[in-house]
């Protein structure tokens, strides 16, 4: 199933900002702690789905991460 046109402008947007306003290495932490907290899943707060975002976060610095959750190898 595609992606809509206007989603993908708000992804490219929102990443856009993420990476002109939040610092290299805190984008890093943050991706990590993401990943490290999806693990915990099966609390009521935390929850899989941290762990995608988490890959999205670190994915904006690292462009075959990036390449890869577009699907484009």
């Amino acid at each position: 199933m595609p992606i809509p046109k206007e989603w993908k402008e708000r992804l490219r947007r929102a990443r856009d900002w993420v990476r002109t306003r939040v610092p290299f290495g805190l984008r890093t932490v943050l991706g990590l702690l993401l990943i490290v907290g999806g693990v915990f899943g099966f609390l009521p707060i935390l929850g899989f789905w941290m762990i995608p975002l988490g890959l999205a976060v670190i994915a904006i610095d690292i462009d075959v991460l990036w390449k890869w959750l577009n699907g484009r190898h």
